[in-house]
């Protein structure tokens, strides 16, 4: 309890933590005195192999790599880092003297954010530290809604690379015995295959080589090139065949509340159910009698108790 009823409770004063990774002992000293004047805390690493390492123990939340360093350069570090999922939505930021446009591209391709050329100017670097710091905090907070929401959903790069998956559809993986080989193996190469055919979103593939029956909805493509997918227990009803049954509606009033409980709007849901938003309202007008609500958000709570009771 606080002791004085006007005192403030204390603020977070949590420092972002950033990794900086070179092997030029000039460089890293101008980079650590321009990040402490910003108050963020700096760890430091000479080369690749030691980047890894403190990244795994110490998760930090931006890095800045030097793309040209001995042993194993940036971008294999990168690469590596990436490759990681506890370790993959860490922005990096590549620098470099390289200024060839296919250096520049070969680094954005193994995954870095951004790319700044030395020598480096320390406000141009804070500036853009601070905007993709901004983005991964924002993406991290989206993560974790997911997480907390029961949903079944997951992302895999554009080359069929499983990147992040809620706890539900980790725990619905296990299951099915999709172990992390068959994850790298076989999920990798089905969704190359599948992604072959320019699938919309809505449509789904079923998975193969599991003992358990397993399907893959696209939700949708990400501006970052990762996709979206949910995740679908083959030997349980759908959502939407759950909510037919459940609340006495049509399988299209089910699939618009379905989405309405995943938080969609009109437009969203009209262009994924390739409808028209006024057909949308529509079947909204009909959906809310039969639920007795008068509101979205009410609605999405009656579809949200429902399916959860079905888990």
């Amino acid at each position: 309890m606080l002791s004085n009823p006007s005192q403030k409770p204390p603020v977070s004063t949590r420092k972002d933590i950033v990794l900086v990774v070179d092997d030029s002992a000039d460089a890293l000293s101008l980079i650590n005195d321009a990040l402490e004047k910003e108050h963020m805390d700096v760890l430091v690493a000479l080369d690749g192999k030691a980047a890894l390492t403190i990244a795994q123990r110490i998760k930090p939340d931006i890095i800045l790599l030097d793309a040209l360093m001995p042993n194993m350069d940036g971008f294999t570090t990168c690469q590596a880092l990436k490759s990681d999922p506890q370790l993959a939505s860490i922005p990096v930021i590549f620098m470099t003297g390289l200024t060839e446009s296919e250096d520049i591209v070969r680094g954005l391709n193994s995954g870095g954010v951004d790319y700044l050329t030395k020598p480096i100017d320390p406000n141009e670097l804070i500036a853009r530290m601070k905007v993709h710091l901004s983005n991964a905090k924002l993406t991290n907070s989206a993560q974790s809604a997911l997480d907390s929401t029961g949903q079944h959903l997951l992302t895999v790069s554009s080359e069929g690379q499983l990147l992040w998956a809620t706890p539900q559809a980790n725990a619905l993986l296990a299951k099915a015995g999709a172990d992390e080989y068959w994850q790298q193996q076989q999920l990798t190469q089905q969704m190359c295959q599948w992604m072959i055919h320019n699938p919309l979103p809505e449509q789904q593939i079923s998975l193969q080589k599991l003992p358990y029956s397993l399907s893959l909805k696209l939700i949708q493509y990400q501006a970052n090139s990762d996709i979206l997918l949910r995740l679908i227990d083959g030997q349980k009803p759908s959502n939407e065949k759950i909510l037919e049954l459940a609340l006495s509606l049509t399988l299209r009033e089910s699939q618009v509340l379905d989405w309405i409980a995943q938080g969609k709007t009109n437009r969203e849901i009209a262009q994924i159910l390739n409808m028209s938003p006024r057909t949308v309202n529509k079947h909204l007008e009909q959906i809310f009698p039969k639920l007795a609500v008068d509101n979205r958000t009410a609605a999405a709570a009656v579809a949200l108790r429902v399916l959860v009771n079905h888990q």
